[in-house]
């Protein structure tokens, strides 16, 4: 039941199954529906909501995701970090006990707008930009956010408290009032889903074990425990046609961002981890768009917001999936459960489900450790405030300000990095006519050509970066400044101003600014925004497929140019 929350692009390639046709993705889709049912149960738990909306969930949201979806076998669902942002925004948006359950709808019909939207215009690399050190923090922290929250669960007393860690130190001010009925429950489902997850022919099947033989125990033998059915009715039947709350969108539009890039980022690896059975590369702005319609079409059959889930994706493809008939039959099988037997969830054990969360708590933070430790051996002191920063305020503040704190965090780390992949370096010809690259010196050379090759410009917050790194052309007078920028795909208008402050302050000394090794692109750019003009069309070398060839032409130019200053000023 593990659920890797947030997974990472190097998780390891799952084995492909060997068998084709359609009988195996029947078979997958019944382990997958199955298998379902405890994770769909328990994520609601988690997000507050009534169990039968976490089994809805992977019925409509993944059959049509599944048909969409641009990694073929991808299995879009409810997973546990879904859920506790899901909860997050239904708390701080102060929504009313008579607004549900259509809120939780608007919050899926704003994640599948959202998702789809980000897919339509190619924005899948945006998840890139979110850090490991990031999201290792937020999974560690809201792996023990579910630990902590199954307090009445395991022990049946309701602690209470501002937040969770107030209301943990109560939970345990008060050992005297634990039911000890539900804590043996709890302890022996604890115990009893540890073991058959070290029995290797069992371990991905668990879950269902654990959730059937329990139930069946405690209510054959009668034992006085709350089961879901204090708590929530199940009926034997499919999610009913119900339209959100759009009168609600404002009030959980910004919060249902968060979800979304939590649903984003932790489908991200699974194109990696489960490549496509044909050898098709995957597109990540597919995978947006088909979870976005997943989430879309599920919002109006009573399904939270989904996305996609490297652990039903694993339970899917290890079951023999080798088609998108896997997540189709996935949806199907469940949802005929569902019909036929669903009112007999209102029988399992709130102490199981709760067994069950620690045992998936646990698993998500040893599960990353490893990356803890890479971060703490081979990331700077930034990268490893930010894995704590983020780690702390999934504890104490609401987790969807936790999400966009990380993406605030992570967008501050790719700054930086930037800021440290800029290098300015000079090109100095030798005698034999090549080159050799050396550090730039302090101050340009008067009368001389000073060949400068810049790497690493893309982003406009490097400018002041670049400024700082060039020689100081303070005082000298009659030099040739070549800058060599072919590394350069783009130009940001900072970048373009630059320019023209740059060529002003050269040509007020009697300098010459020459630009070599020009992409198509950055020169149209110059040509569009005027700076063309104020460089001189003459002074800007356009790049060729010939290696050198800009840096000889520049150097010739460069040459000529000082020896006709050199003959004026004679």
């Amino acid at each position: 039941m593990t659920d890797t929350a947030i997974s990472s692009p190097n998780t390891t390639e799952t084995k492909q199954p060997q068998r084709q046709g359609f009988v195996p993705n029947v078979i997958s889709g019944l382990a997958t529906g199955l298998f379902s049912i405890p994770e769909g149960m328990a994520y609601a738990q988690l997000a507050g909501v009534n169990p039968v909306y976490g089994l809805y969930s992977g019925i409509v949201s993944t059959l049509v995701a599944s048909l969409s979806t641009g990694t073929v076998l991808m299995m879009s669902t409810l997973t546990s970090a879904i859920a506790l942002a899901t909860a997050s925004v239904l708390q701080v948006s102060g929504i009313q006990d008579s607004q549900m359950p259509q809120a939780l709808f608007t919050i899926t019909f704003l994640v599948g707008t959202i998702m789809f939207v980000l897919g339509i215009f190619r924005l899948g690399s945006i998840v890139n930009f979110v850090s490991n050190a990031v999201m290792t923090g937020f999974v560690a922290g809201a792996s023990l956010l579910i630990i902590l929250g199954q307090e009445h669960h395991l022990t049946g007393y309701s602690p209470v408290g501002a937040n969770q860690w107030q209301k943990t130190v109560n939970w345990l001010q008060n050992v005297s009032q634990w039911d000890g009925t539900t804590v043996a429950v709890s302890v022996a489902v604890i115990i009893f889903m540890v073991v058959l997850k070290r029995v290797r022919a069992l371990e991905k099947f668990a879950p269902i074990i654990v959730l059937v033989v329990a139930s069946l125990v405690v209510n054959f033998f009668h034992i006085q425990t709350e089961l879901v059915g204090s708590i929530a009715t199940i009926p034997n039947s499919l999610p009913m046609f119900i339209l959100p709350n759009f009168s609600l969108i404002p009030t959980l539009a910004l919060g249902s961002v968060s979800v979304a890039l939590v649903a984003l980022a932790q489908g991200a690896g699974i194109s990696t981890a489960v490549p496509n059975p044909d050898g098709s590369k995957a597109s990540q702005s597919r995978d947006f768009v088909g979870e976005g319609l997943g989430n879309l079409a599920g919002s109006f059959f009573q399904s939270m917001a989904t996305g996609g889930s490297l652990s039903r994706t694993g339970i899917s493809v290890g079951a023999g999936a080798n088609s998108r008939l896997g997540g189709v039959f996935a949806g199907l099988w469940l949802g005929l459960i569902v019909l036929l037997f669903g009112s007999y969830a209102e029988k399992v054990p709130l102490a199981v489900i709760g067994g069950m969360l620690v045992v998936v708590g646990i698993e998500l933070i040893v599960a990353r450790v490893p990356s803890a430790r890479l971060v703490l051996k081979t990331s700077d002191w930034g990268s490893i405030a930010a894995m704590a920063i983020t780690f702390f305020s999934a504890l104490f503040i609401p987790l969807q300000f936790t999400i966009f704190l990380g993406a605030l965090l992570s967008l501050l780390l790719y700054v930086v990095a930037s800021s440290h992949k800029l290098r300015v370096r000079q090109a100095a010809r030798l005698d034999d006519g090549g080159w050799e690259m050396q550090d730039a010196p302090t101050e340009l050379k008067s009368h001389r050509a000073n060949i400068l090759v810049v790497q690493g410009l893309d982003f406009f917050a490097e400018v002041p970066v670049l400024e700082d790194a060039l020689p100081t052309a303070r005082g000298v007078t009659g030099a040739v400044v070549v800058l060599i920028i072919r590394d350069m795909q783009h130009i940001t208008s900072t970048a373009i101003r630059f320019m023209e402050r740059f060529v002003e302050q050269l040509q007020a000394n009697g300098s010459l600014l020459i630009l070599a090794d020009v992409n198509p692109a950055v020169l149209s750019a110059l040509e569009r925004s005027g700076a063309l003009e104020a460089i001189g069309a003459e002074n800007v070398i356009p790049a060729t497929n010939r290696i050198l060839a800009a840096e000889e032409t520049a150097w010739e130019m460069a040459q000529k140019w000082l020896q006709q200053k050199e003959t004026a000023d004679q």
